[in-house]
């Protein structure tokens, strides 16, 4: 025994009764001491027994566990292999469904648009509007005895009105409204046709603006002319307050020419301030034989763009007018893209997509002091207010 070995047992025997865990002595009989060792090794072999008996429990638990789930994985597995085969066509059967499906889509198509003709025919509505709603993404224009289709182009510019918020007044005028308030301006175009115009009652009756025809060129000799009536209606709109706008009634050839009308206009200009802009009429001369019969779509749109840099260069706003014709058959609007549009359209809903600032909407209103049917404007500016 070593050192500590002996200073343990000495301290063993200093120890008295019921010292010890248990209260029992620590020297005892040697009989009571293999009795009591005989019951533990009893004890343990039953609890070595229990232990084993509760892991084997556990594991057929999880043994029965495990088969239940790879039941249900099998019944899984097969229903899914049922519903692929049942999702399995030959493809003859594709083909037919395909067709099937086709003849549905078609036959619906087919009810919707005998639909739409058979409505629009009550309606009284004719072949033109009729092919303009079944060819919403293209542009339907009518001429020359035949109908022309035109793409609807992202690539130029559109406008952002809602049709729904152009609406008639009471009194028919077109106003565009935005959350109940009135956002356009009332305006007129007139010429000598409107004869004798009292400007008093004109501004009386709301008109905030007019564009007045400064002149012409001749359709077939090629003459500038003055409108004879352009003098006095300037002055008794600019009298009322009025805002003022001219417009020119182009028949040029070229750019040459087209520079020529300009002057013409800049020059019978000078005695007035006007605030809206100088407008190129471009419209289709039906007259025989007229001067700009064999007139392309190029020559057409480079003379434009030569009046309007003219105008632009003395100071003011240019703008070209037309309808659907002008703006798709007879110019090309990639090229005036930068210019101010007036489109006439004499009819509801709007049927332009792209940008423009003023809508000439009906060419039969009625003004107060104006006795004949005039041209009615919706603009979507005010030049009056420097915008």
């Amino acid at each position: 025994m070593n050192h500590k070995d002996f200073f343990e047992i000495e301290d063993m025997d200093k120890v008295g009764r019921g010292s010890l865990p248990g209260g029992e002595d620590y020297y005892e009989p040697y009989a009571k001491r293999r009795k009591r060792r005989r019951r533990r090794g009893i004890f343990l072999p039953v609890f070595l027994c229990l232990i084993a008996l509760a892991s084997l429990t556990g594991c057929l638990f999880l043994l029965v566990e495990n088969r239940a789930l790879e039941m249900e994985a099998a019944q899984a597995a097969s229903y899914m292999d049922e519903m692929s085969a049942a999702a399995s066509y030959s493809e003859e059967e594709v083909q037919g469904i395909a067709e099937q499906a086709a003849a549905e889509a078609s036959k619906q198509k087919e009810e919707e648009i005998l639909g739409t003709v058979k409505e629009m025919m009550e309606n009284g509505e004719g072949t033109y509007f009729l092919l303009r709603e079944l060819y919403p993404e293209e542009l339907v224009v009518a001429a020359d005895s035949r109908y022309y289709f035109f793409p609807i182009l992202d690539s130029l510019k559109h406008h952002s009105y809602q049709k729904d918020q152009f609406l008639m007044n009471d009194d028919d005028i077109l106003e565009y409204v935005v959350d109940g308030e009135v956002v356009s301006k009332k305006g007129i175009d007139v010429s000598r046709y409107q004869e004798e115009i009292d400007w008093e009652k004109v501004a009386g009756d709301g008109v905030e603006y007019a564009f007045i025809r400064l002149g012409i060129r001749g359709a077939t000799e090629g003459k500038l002319a003055i409108d004879v009536a352009y003098e006095k209606n300037m002055e008794g709109a600019l009298a009322n307050d009025i805002d003022v706008g001219v417009y020119f009634f182009t028949q040029a050839l070229n750019a040459q020419e087209a520079v020529e009308e300009a002057e013409f206009v800049l020059e019978n200009l000078e005695d007035y301030e006007i605030s809206y802009p100088i407008v190129l009429d471009v419209e289709e001369v039906t007259t025989k034989n007229p001067r700009t019969k064999e007139l392309t779509k190029e020559d057409r749109t480079e003379a434009c763009i030569a009046f309007c840099e003219r105008v632009k260069e003395a100071g003011y706003t240019p703008m070209i007018y037309g309808n659907l014709k002008t703006f798709l058959l007879m110019l090309d609007m990639e090229k005036l893209e930068e210019y101010e549009k007036w489109f006439a359209y004499y009819r509801t809903p709007l049927y332009f997509p792209y940008e423009f600032s003023v809508w000439q909407y009906t060419s039969t209103g009625k003004v107060d002091g104006i006795s004949t049917d005039v041209d009615l404007n919706v603009s979507m500016k005010d030049w009056g207010d420097g915008e």
